[in-house]
């Protein structure tokens, strides 16, 4: 989780105000104001909202992860009374840890399993399953079936993501395990799970297996489950709907926070070095110089004048907003601001800054319904949709 990577420990409030120059920079001087869209609000007073998802061709309702724990129905506009899963008694919601995650398998209207990520109470990483019920807006609590641990050795970098891939394998991300500069080497270390985002094929059962083309199967000291590596803090990651491109916004240590890119031409990140704890964003970390060979540098930074913690979010592909077709949104935790770019020849192009759908506060995560239309969420417990201009 990226909140509060610099802010924990330190007394001071999560609800910050926007800066009237959160935007501005020697290196960025002009960037233009987006306008053609803005907030609709769909549900306020939750918990800490930090996802939002939809199974698979339900077009009815959405679905937000609470940090604190429970997993909220927006059913048809109306934000339901009974959460839809609530494990708010089995997990560490202290700091970066909390319910984490939540991704809808790909078959959810016949087989009812949905996975969640979230910090167990001694704060290590737990991925499990659960079934539905029944009841179609209340999960079966009892179904629990644990799929992967991970031992976390600090209370912040968690990572959180979890997300079914265009090729149906659930793609998870894990941070480097926390304290501050990598102190262990996680993120270039291949024989630990942390730092890197994982690739599992759950279509088995109750467990998972590792699927065959997966990049370091069979290498020495390397964990098979790695798909890419040399990551701080993911938070998020996405793939295009459009394209399949994977891409991922990697929270920064001290100076940067970036965007890496991976075209689904390219392996949409199979085998990708992101270089931490080498780099930050473009930019030798641990040494300098340093050796940049083989690395995946970002397509995109922004440095520590304009924001602190990056929020990743979606190439937008819904139909609602046909002007952002192909543009993709992100945010900054502390500063509030969101942002977009196009990538055109290899660049992130067009860059801009949506002050029209800045909620105020805090901005915890984006999400997408079941049309692709695109959602953001703040710290203050609100979630919003992002419409056209009336």
């Amino acid at each position: 989780m990226h909140f509060p990577p610099k802010l924990a420990g330190l007394g001071l409030s999560l609800n910050l105000a926007v800066g009237a120059s959160a935007c501005s920079s020697q290196s960025e001087p002009n960037l233009p104001q987006g306008s053609g869209a803005r907030l609709q609000e769909v549900a306020a007073g939750l918990s800490f909202p930090l996802y939002l998802t939809a199974p698979p061709g339900d077009l009815t309702r959405l679905f937000i992860v609470e940090k604190t724990g429970a997993i909220r129905i927006v059913k048809n506009g109306t934000l339901l009374a009974t959460p839809f899963l609530d494990i708010s008694g089995q997990i560490s919601s202290v700091g970066e840890q909390g319910l984490l995650g939540l991704a809808f398998d790909p078959n959810y209207a016949s087989n009812g399993r949905f996975f969640v990520h979230y910090s167990d109470p001694l704060g290590n990483t737990r991925v499990s399953s659960f079934q539905g019920s029944a009841d179609a807006d209340i999960a079966n609590a009892g179904s629990e079936q644990i799929i992967l641990t991970a031992t976390q050795p600090y209370p912040n970098h968690k990572g959180g993501q979890l997300v079914f891939g265009p090729d149906g394998m659930l793609y998870l991300g894990l941070g480097d395990g926390g304290s501050g500069g990598d102190p262990q080497g996680r993120g270039q270390d291949r024989s630990d799970l942390l730092g890197s985002i994982l690739r599992l094929d759950v279509q088995a059962g109750s467990s998972y297996t590792v699927p065959s083309d997966n990049p370091f199967i069979g290498q020495a000291g390397a964990r098979p489950e790695i798909w890419s590596y040399g990551l701080r803090n993911p938070w998020r990651f996405s793939f295009d709907r459009g394209t399949g491109d994977l891409y991922i916004a990697d929270v920064g240590e001290s100076r940067f926070e970036e965007v890496d890119i991976s075209p689904a031409a390219e392996g949409a990140g199979k085998g990708a070095n992101y270089g931490w704890n080498l780099m930050e964003g473009k930019h030798c970390f641990s040494t300098s110089p340093c050796n940049q060979t083989g690395l995946t540098l970002p397509l995109h930074e922004y440095n520590h004048s304009q924001g602190c913690s990056i929020t990743g979010g979606y190439v937008y592909r819904g139909s609602a907003v046909p002007a952002l077709q192909g543009i993709y949104f992100f945010a900054d935790f502390c500063q509030g601001w969101v942002r977009s770019f196009r990538v055109a020849g290899g660049a992130a192009t067009e860059l801009t800054d949506w002050r029209v759908l800045q909620p105020g506060g805090s901005i915890t995560s984006f999400g997408e319904d079941a049309a692709g239309e695109l959602y953001l969420m703040s710290a203050n417990g609100g979630v919003f949709k992002v419409v056209p201009e009336p």
